[in-house]
């Protein structure tokens, strides 16, 4: 794999500060930001002068109970030419559940979950990751996600299921030291542990981003910056190999160049300094296999044996029917209201839904700023009233056109002047009336009709 160096995640709001920061060796972009065909300018500058581009997708849902969809896969395709980058990525996560596998509503999540560490989730994952392999011109590496809920009943740890992944598919892994910090303080997951287990040689790059607590939950919001905690497992990951490269992701909340340059210094100084002081100890690969001299601390705890694997073949039948039945409940819990499924923390998926909705309203405030604008401080409220039992629609364009339709039937806002700006900004959208109570209840009717 190509040496990458220190990387900044690209986004519009820094563009003008990423081409003037020093150190800045490669910069990763989300890829369903990118038009292959009209890449932005200050990309196109920043390939010009030599600087590496890499594609980062979300919406794949590798780990969802669905094959690849192909015109997601030829996107990503696309776009990776159109860079000339030297990998993608994407997430270890399913970002939608239901329809035709489970013969109920397809649901979006709008955010990316994470998959239950069993045999059969690996099973699915590791086919759809081949399906996906196929399918880019150039290597794949996938992410750990952070999460606020647990799956009941996992058979593995993260690293003993990120080993097997490789080990099935030679997949790359995206390590993102963060996600391990958001696990710690969520789950209660071990940082080193996983570290330890993970065959760290198959490590492409290294995400690097803040976060902040509230209530005993640790918030992974790319919109503060790099905690120490998160500099520490960056420094365990460096001592035991050199990262071809590391990462500082920032999506929100966007300092001044000069704060961005100095977390962009301080990921680099940990990098150099890990790497000196884990010359000289045992490094831990894969299974745990030695590579330097040294005594080695003994882990906090000793890694559990992997349960036995039922004797039945890789990709055996039933297998995404079962992961498509886990995943809609678990979906369905969070964006539709409906109860927990067995064996959850009924507090913590609730934590976990309303952190979708903030998610939701954010996004939706940046694709359509105008309904802030309108709303002013009733936005929010207005908007988790609007969308706590309502599944995301298939995209935030459209999920502002509903909402904004929701609000008008209701007779808001109750400013006579903001309802009519509301009402010509929806219309010029749209192209139509917004329809009157009669034909909302008519509509609601049919749709819980059809459901049955």
């Amino acid at each position: 794999m190509a040496e990458l160096g220190i990387g900044i995640g690209w986004r519009p709001e820094i563009a003008d500060a990423v081409e003037g920061l020093p150190g800045v060796d490669w910069v990763e972009v989300v890829a369903e930001n990118i038009c292959a065909g009209h890449l932005p300018d200050s990309l196109v500058r920043l390939r010009e002068r030599g600087v590496k581009v890499v594609p980062h997708g979300v919406s794949l849902g590798l780990g969802g109970a669905d094959r690849p969809d192909p015109a997601r896969l030829a996107d990503l395709a696309a776009t990776a030419e159109a860079l000339g980058s030297p990998l993608v990525t994407e997430h270890l996560a399913f970002v939608r559940a239901g329809g035709p596998l489970t013969a109920s509503p397809a649901l979006e999540a709008g955010h990316l979950l994470p998959v239950p560490r069993t045999w059969d989730a690996l099973d699915v994952l590791c086919e759809n990751v081949r399906i996906a392999q196929e399918a880019l011109p150039v290597p794949l590496a996938l992410e750990n996600v952070a999460a606020l809920i647990s799956w009941p009943g996992e058979e593995l740890s993260e690293g003993r299921f990120l080993a097997e992944l490789v080990e099935r598919t030679g997949v790359r892994l995206l390590i993102d030291v963060a996600n391990l910090h958001t696990n710690h303080v969520n789950r209660g997951e071990d940082p080193a542990r996983a570290l330890a287990e993970l065959p760290v040689e198959a490590i492409a790059y290294v995400h690097v981003a803040g976060g902040e607590e509230r209530d005993g939950v640790w918030h992974d919001t790319h919109a503060h910056p790099v905690p120490r905690q998160v500099l520490d497992v960056l420094a365990d990951l460096a001592s035991r190999i050199s990262p071809p490269g590391v990462l500082l992701e920032r999506d929100d909340d966007f300092p001044p160049a000069r704060e961005l340059a100095s977390e962009l210094a301080a990921i680099a100084a940990t990098v150099r300094t890990a790497a000196r002081t884990g010359a000289d100890r045992p490094l831990l690969v894969g299974a745990g296999a030695r590579v330097s001299g040294g005594p080695m601390p003994e882990p906090t705890e000793p890694a559990p044996e992997a349960p036995d694997r039922v004797a039945e073949p890789a990709g055996r039948p039933g297998a995404r029917e079962r992961v498509a039945l886990a995943q809609a409940a678990l979906l369905s819990a969070l964006v539709a209201g409906t109860p927990a499924p067995e064996g959850f923390d009924a507090q913590r998926l609730k934590v976990q839904s309303r952190a979708l909705l903030a998610k939701r309203a954010a996004v939706v405030a940046k694709v359509a700023p105008e309904l802030r604008e309108l709303l002013g401080n009733e936005y929010r409220p207005a908007f988790f009233a609007y969308a706590e039992s309502r599944p995301m629609p298939g995209s935030y364009r459209r999920e502002a056109l509903d909402f904004a339709e929701h609000l008008l039937v209701a007779g808001r806002p109750a400013d006579p002047d903001a309802r009519r700006r509301l009402t010509q900004w929806w219309q010029d959208r749209v192209g139509v009336r917004p329809p009157g109570r009669a034909a909302r209840l008519v509509r609601a009717a049919r749709s819980v009709l059809a459901g049955r």
